[in-house]
């Protein structure tokens, strides 16, 4: 899987030309060996992996799509000389201009580019799951719909987000999970009003929505999602909104499939949320799509014409937040097939009320 990754990009080089690789999520889907450090070095005849002596002896064991190199200052600029490299590109859309610049000093013998091509031709391959990485991150969803089955029986008053937020990520560590997918939201009451609020000390109450956004990581693959309850009652408002939040996602849910543009699926949640009267209140897109890292391209928004494909993993995940009163958010993941989607995420979506 990775091997054929590498040689895809080996494909789109022309002699004398070479792609550095230097972003940890680039450099994992390369290697598949995650480090804080290194590069990857591709060209048409080579694959070189530079890592620093941290991690050298576990790369060499493990990786297999490079050959792996401990990698001193002057290492780069041998690797161009040893396979005449004239041209450099980098990862524009990431690299620093301040790392730009010290290439260029270092390899004043060669062009060093700021073209965005291989940005581009990354994120595609990397936006499409092949059924090889498909099972880590259907493992990553399973870990997070059994936490959210855990924490359905630790919500009570009294309780704070920030204990129940460690609730659940002890919990999915306690499973095997790699880590979190990212710091995780927990909100109550009128903080759940905020998309991506943080957890307090704030200790839950009767009457209060609670809104947990979460994944798990497998493998080096992200799961996400988010669901809302309801703690002791619920009003009449807060059932509207939640209803309405609901229709949003199940409709737009419908017309996922190969072929749709990704900005007319998001407006399929935006209309029917603007008619039902909460028109500004849905200030984020609708989607992202989900893998190595927990938000990539594409994403469901007003602006995002990409045309969906199947492989393609992507959040559905409408919300409406009133400001100083709470907030609603559903999210499911969704694998695009050529006729519809699978939807990833198993965990209920009627309104709990715990």
């Amino acid at each position: 899987m990775i091997k054929e990754r590498v040689k895809r990009i080996q494909s789109e080089l022309s002699a004398g030309q070479a792609l550095l690789v230097t972003a940890d999520c680039n450099r994992f889907y390369f290697t598949g060996f995650a480090s804080s450090a290194g590069s990857v070095f591709l060209c048409k005849e080579a694959a070189v992996f530079l890592i620093d002596f941290r991690y050298f002896e576990k790369a060499k064991a493990t990786v297999d799509s490079c050959q792996v190199i401990q990698s001193p200052p002057a290492k780069l600029s041998e690797l161009c000389q040893q396979y005449g490299i004239k041209e450099l590109f980098i990862e524009a859309d990431s690299t620093p201009v301040s790392r730009l610049a010290a290439l260029r000093r270092d390899l004043s013998g060669l062009s060093v580019s700021d073209s965005n091509r291989f940005d581009g031709i990354i994120a595609e391959m990397r936006s499409i799951k092949t059924q090889a990485e498909l099972p880590y991150i259907r493992e990553a969803q399973r870990m997070t719909d059994e936490t959210f089955s855990y924490i359905l029986n630790h919500i009570q008053p009294g309780r704070t987000e920030k204990e129940i937020m460690l609730d659940m990520e002890f919990y999915m560590r306690r499973m095997g999970s790699e880590g979190v997918s990212f710091d995780f939201i927990v909100v109550s009451g009128k903080n759940s009003s905020l998309p991506h609020g943080v957890p307090t000390d704030k200790v839950v109450e009767r009457g209060d929505f609670v809104t947990m956004d979460f994944g798990a990581v497998v493998g080096g693959y992200h799961s996400d999602m988010t669901r809302t309850v309801a703690v002791g009652e619920a009003s009449d408002e807060m059932r509207l909104v939640y209803d309405t939040v609901l229709k949003a996602q199940l409709e737009s849910e419908k017309v996922i499939r190969a072929g749709a543009v990704c900005q007319d699926v998001d407006k399929v949640a935006r209309d029917i949320i603007d008619a039902a009267g909460y028109k500004g209140c849905f200030g984020h897109g609708l989607g992202h799509s989900v893998g190595v890292e927990i938000h990539e391209n594409p994403a469901f928004s007003p602006r995002c014409e990409t045309v969906l494909k199947p492989g393609m993993i992507m959040t559905v995940e409408p919300g409406i937040y009133l400001e100083n009163k709470f907030g609603v958010r559903i999210e499911d993941m969704v694998y695009v097939t050529e006729t519809g989607s699978l939807n990833l995420t198993a965990s209920p979506k009627q309104l709990i009320l715990l």
